[in-house]
């Protein structure tokens, strides 16, 4: 079966089905920027300072703001997007005849501007030849300030009127996120690899800084969310658990996770200052899988076991807007999303789309209600593939999707 963003494997939009609860009422408002008041998970220990070696920034070749037609290109398709306020929002993706393409919306998706991207295409951790190449991943720490990262690392300060191709550490910039004046960056060293190295920078520039060892999963799901970031936490699958840090990385510490000896974790979201939800999976084959959720109010501390859910193909990533509200991803033969509103205890079908397993990237909450996500994110140069790449938003809290135009 196809899963997420697999560029092996084509995954031509096929006959959309949406649930009638999903568009009974579309959500109005587009998703803001959460709390950002950090708080103590217990003890934390720093980690030993590794700084990684990194080449000089080089200027990127990008048309000159003044060159640039604002205008979105026509087939414009998403890959990822990034929220810096309830009204701001940045996405990369491209069209055809262009490559990497940066927006913006001041006005929550009414409408769009163009700017200037950096001159690289869009791709993909496991390409077809088993190289990485190009972007797949955009985060603005602040509305000037942001990075479009994969197969390189490109910065912004002036609000993507011009960017930089600065000092990454080499590999593939799998996920990235900015918290607390800190630059999170997950590293894999080798294509098709279940480990990759977790660092930090500072965000006003500086070397890379070794924090730990994470376990990656990639196949089934988008690795732009493989750092979960709410209320000034954040939260990585590590060796030996969930590391958790408040402070952007500065110090951590790293928390054992429940796991029967054949299930193991492959995602984990900050779900409030305190609190976290890890999904727990076996069992990979014929479009389904056992699944479980565990659920921590200590941040990590100790862990609860939620009820059963009774869901359908391959779950890859999880989200929440509280410790009640969290969204499940899933694709396979289809792509769906799950929603709890009794903190995983019960679950229901928000979303279908019956597109061969087209899958989802980003998707997380920006307020306790707002949610973002993109609905079969582009992996290749030009879309070659014929992905849907659409940008979705609720503002309940997952019960009810708008697809954004534009």
């Amino acid at each position: 079966m196809p899963r997420s963003r697999q560029v092996s494997i084509a995954a031509p939009m096929l006959a959309v089905v949406v649930l009638a609860a999903a568009l009974a009422a579309c959500g109005s408002s587009a998703p803001g920027a959460g709390p950002a008041t950090p708080v103590s998970t217990g003890s934390s220990a720093s980690p030993s300072p590794s700084a990684t070696p990194t080449a000089s920034a080089t200027a990127t070749t990008s048309p000159s703001p003044t060159s640039l037609d604002t205008d979105v290109p026509a087939g414009f398709r998403a890959t990822s997007v990034t929220f810096v306020s309830t009204k701001e929002t940045f996405v990369l993706g491209t069209a055809p005849g262009h490559g990497a393409v940066v927006l913006r919306s001041r006005n929550r998706g009414v409408s769009w501007t163009r700017l200037v991207a950096p001159s690289v295409d869009i791709g993909w951790p496991q390409s077809q030849d088993g190289r990485a190449t190009g972007v797949w991943g955009i985060r603005f720490a602040t509305a000037t300030h942001g990075f479009v990262f994969g197969k390189g690392l490109w910065e912004t300060t002036d609000g993507g009127a011009r960017w930089t191709h600065v000092a990454a550490p080499p590999g593939s910039l799998l996920s990235l996120a900015a918290i607390d004046g800190q630059v999170l960056a997950l590293v894999q060293p080798v294509p098709s690899s279940q480990t990759a190295t977790l660092l930090r920078r500072p965000l006003a520039g500086g070397s890379w800084t070794k924090i730990s060892t994470a376990n990656v999963y990639t196949p089934g799901g988008d690795p732009t969310d493989l750092i979960s970031t709410q209320a000034g936490t954040a939260a990585v699958l590590v060796r030996g658990g969930v590391l958790v840090t408040t402070d952007g990385g500065l110090t951590s510490h790293t928390y054992r996770v429940p796991s029967a000896p054949s299930f193991s974790p492959v995602a984990v979201a900050a779900t409030s200052a305190g609190s976290l939800a890890l999904l727990d999976v076996d069992g990979y084959a014929a479009g389904s899988a056992k699944r479980l959720v565990y659920v921590s109010a200590d941040g990590g501390v100790s862990w609860t076991r939620t009820g059963p859910p009774t869901w359908v193909a391959d779950p890859f990533t999880i989200a929440g807007g509280s410790p009640t509200t969290l969204l499940v991803g899933a694709a396979s033969g289809a792509s769906l999303l799950y929603r709890s509103i009794d903190g995983g205890h019960a679950w229901e079908r928000a979303l279908l789309y019956g597109d061969g397993g087209a899958g989802w990237a980003d998707l997380g909450f920006t307020t306790p209600t707002d949610v973002v996500v993109v609905h079969g994110p582009v992996d290749s140069a030009k879309n070659s593939y014929g992905r849907p790449g659409q940008l979705m938003l609720s503002s309940n809290g997952g019960a009810t999707w708008q697809v954004v135009a534009f």
